[in-house]
């Protein structure tokens, strides 16, 4: 079964009828073989379903309706076999609002040079077929991925992949309902933001909740979930002595299990798949929900803390796009520094909203500690280090005139030391190009504090997401220098102010 079991990807190839029926024959087969390929392969996520060729106008406005309309489309394929006209294509592409792939691949790897000829280069012409495709595309100005190789390379098909699993993320958040239990903190600037805007761009709702409201669904659940989630956690977890059966903190532990249990309940019954927190709005709760929010985000929910529901939407979508994958997804932030000038670091954590399926394996600890924020009952809550690996954080921000998703490329390193008077979870990263570079790109980015953290999620993916989304993006990474960095931040201001003028989204 794919990982994304109920979206397909839907794929054609071009054609036209200059070549005769016998060629036709064979492009039908070549690319109802392809698509069978790829959908076997256990490195694509989702299936990829064969839906002829397209050889006249007509059919292809039809298949681009039809794949607008069918919920199950998460895109389309395209890939021009041979020569495919593309002023057919523009009343299709027009009116197609699913994400698009150009795959420019060929049904042979090698050319036959012995017995090559006509007949095999008029079959076999994807080479300046694919050009022609885009020159349509990039003359109506439509976003889409490009991908070149042959079709049975391993490169080939991770590429694809990645482009699958965030147009998995676009299709979860343009029907995602976000709640905020509370405001956002007060007086910070870049947990605000246009939730009109985000939901015209994103897909995504956000709805408000007063505290109370929730306090009271926490209040309704019963004992038999609260025993039920205190026995898991006794199974899962290595929990404190003082907080197992007859320890003398036993009912803070249940007083956690009843708010991950209310909170579950809500978020359950209102279809949403992110939510929010705010420590300064606690309105009814005994405790600021820690170990809730951790388990949430371990079951797949975005969670953003103080409010931040844009992160909180991006926790969502990474954690869509890295599923299956093992390594997990996190609501994170820059903590603190190691300023070593041989070895400088960041030590990422949150007070206490950390979600365990970053650990990567490890046993987890359930601890009650003070917490002196707040202003509540001790917080029970989940103390891991995270293993070392290649990962990234990224951040998503409200520019005025359009949303910037901004990505740190990481390198996680355990924990040097045991950090025995820091009850929380933490990792440690080294961000590249280096702490100084990547720093001073994320401060002039305008960049979060809060972050989605993967060691599932790449790079390309969340490129993939902010194109389909109209977002725009900028990368930190091993080649980044500061210079060029505002270069093409400015060039970018320019382009999406000119955009916002001629009244694009």
């Amino acid at each position: 079964m794919k990982i994304y079991n109920d979206m397909t990807i839907w794929m054609v190839a071009g054609c036209q009828h200059l070549y005769g029926e016998e060629t036709l024959n064979q492009v039908r087969s070549h690319t109802e073989e392809i698509a069978r390929y790829m959908s076997d392969q256990d490195g694509i996520s989702a299936k990829i379903e064969y839906k002829g060729i397209m050889t006249r106008p007509e059919e292809i406005t039809d298949f681009c309706i039809k794949a607008s309309a069918d919920p199950s489309c998460g895109g389309v394929m395209l890939w021009m076999h041979t020569f495919s006209p593309s002023k057919m294509w523009i009343n299709g592409l027009s009116i197609l609002s699913k994400p698009i792939l150009h795959f420019h691949t060929q049904y042979n790897r090698d050319i036959p040079w012995d017995e090559i000829d006509m007949d095999f280069m008029n079959l076999n012409q994807s080479a300046h077929g694919g050009r022609e495709h885009g020159y349509i595309n990039t003359r109506m100005k439509i976003d889409r991925k490009v991908v070149v190789g042959y079709w049975k390379d391993a490169q080939v098909h991770e590429r694809i992949d990645a482009w699958i699993r965030a147009v998995a993320a676009v299709k979860d958040m343009r029907s995602g309902k976000v709640a905020r239990f509370g405001d956002n903190m007060r007086d910070v600037a870049v947990t605000e933001g246009d939730k009109v805007a985000a939901q015209i761009a994103l897909g995504y709702d956000v709805y408000g909740y007063g505290v109370g409201d929730l306090a009271a669904i926490i209040a309704a659940a019963t004992d038999k979930q609260i025993d039920a989630l205190v026995a898991e956690y006794q199974t899962q977890y290595e929990v404190a002595p003082e907080l197992l059966p007859g320890g003398a903190r036993h009912e803070d532990l249940r007083t956690a299990a009843r708010l991950e249990a209310g909170m579950d309940n809500f978020l359950t019954e209102g279809g949403f798949c992110a939510f929010t927190t705010t420590f300064e709005d606690l309105h009814g709760l005994a405790q600021l929900p820690g170990l809730a929010c951790q388990r949430l985000m371990e079951k797949g929910y975005g969670f953003g803390a103080e409010g931040d529901w844009k992160t909180s939407a991006l926790v969502r979508a990474m954690k869509v796009m890295g599923k299956g994958k093992g390594g997990g997804t996190s609501f994170m932030e820059d903590y603190t520094y190691h300023m070593d000038p041989k070895n400088p670091l960041v030590l990422g954590s949150h007070m206490l909203e950390v979600c365990p399926s970053i650990a990567g394996g490890e046993k987890v600890k359930l601890e009650i500690h003070p917490l002196g924020i707040g202003g509540k009952a001790d917080p029970v809550r989940m103390v891991f280090n995270v293993p070392g690996g290649s990962s990234l954080n990224a951040s998503l921000m409200d520019m005025g005139n359009r949303f910037r998703l901004l990505i740190n490329e990481v390198e996680t390193l355990a924990p040097g030391k045991d950090l025995p008077k820091l009850p929380v979870a933490r990792v440690v990263w080294k961000p590249q190009p280096d702490l100084a570079t990547a720093a001073g790109a994320w401060i002039l980015g305008g960049g979060a504090h809060h972050t989605g953290y993967s060691k599932d999620v790449t790079t390309e993916m969340l490129l993939d997401y902010a194109e389909i989304c109209g977002m725009e993006a900028l990368v930190i990474d091993a080649k980044t220098e500061i210079r060029s960095f505002k270069s093409e931040m400015k060039w970018n201001d320019l382009y999406y102010t000119m955009r916002a003028f001629s009244g694009g989204v």
